[in-house]
């Protein structure tokens, strides 16, 4: 297999809990991340990235383990560089690894898997007609959520729970709080959320879970084979 991966983030982003899907089907040394923001400083980010008044925002981790706000516009400028320079480079699938609402990335070679524009049918086709309770971090990005998610269906109940800052207790509680509601499957769309917060509502509440990152890797994954 000659197949080569490259996984682009805004901010910084745990990778560790994705690899063991990719790898199934390539090597790591066939796979690069690079990352927007994720290296640089605070500083620097909000010198080169700061929004002006008015201007739309979107929230990512820096490397000090805290949120930002950041120009949407500058991000997406900056992310379509990155992917001609990693087309250029020949790699066969680009995989955005973010949840932000991002879109009008182009790749002329490879193939360009962006989240945002897959992950919302994805599910849909997948809960088909339940009723779909999402687990939100922090209450910045729920009025993203709401448009994300307004072609379910039935539409969705929401939740917050931080899996970086939050406790087992708080997530197991917001899952509590949806299926009071009538969800009957949860989501998880934060790249913080990882496997063991799945297993762990499953386990304690008995219903479907699905995870963001985890059904992107996987169709990432699928087209490595």
């Amino acid at each position: 297999m000659s197949a080569t991966l490259a996984i682009l983030t805004i901010g910084v982003v745990p990778l560790r809990e994705v690899l063991p899907l990719l790898t199934e089907h390539i090597r790591e040394d066939q796979i690069t991340h690079v990352s927007l923001l994720g290296k640089m400083t605070r500083e620097a980010v909000m010198e080169e990235y700061a929004a002006s008044p008015g201007e739309e925002v979107l929230i990512t981790l820096l490397n000090d383990n805290q949120l930002a706000e950041v120009s949407r516009a500058k991000v997406e400028r900056d992310l379509q560089s990155v992917v001609e320079v990693l087309d250029n480079q020949d790699y066969d699938v680009i995989l955005l690894m973010s949840t932000a609402p991002i879109g009008g990335l182009v790749a002329r070679n490879a193939i360009l898997i962006e989240p945002q524009r897959i992950i919302p049918p994805l599910v849909g086709s997948i809960v088909d007609g339940h009723q779909v309770g999402v687990i939100v971090p922090i209450p910045e990005l729920m009025n993203t959520q709401r448009s994300k998610w307004q072609a379910l269906q039935n539409a969705p109940h929401y939740a917050l729970a931080n899996p970086v800052h939050g406790t087992s207790d708080e997530l197991i509680a917001a899952g509590q709080q949806l299926i009071g509601l009538g969800a009957d499957v949860l989501v998880l769309d934060c790249l913080g959320f990882h496997q063991r917060h799945r297993d762990l509502l499953q386990k304690a509440l008995d219903v479907p879970v699905l995870l963001s990152n985890v059904l992107v890797a996987r169709l990432a994954a699928e087209l490595l084979v």
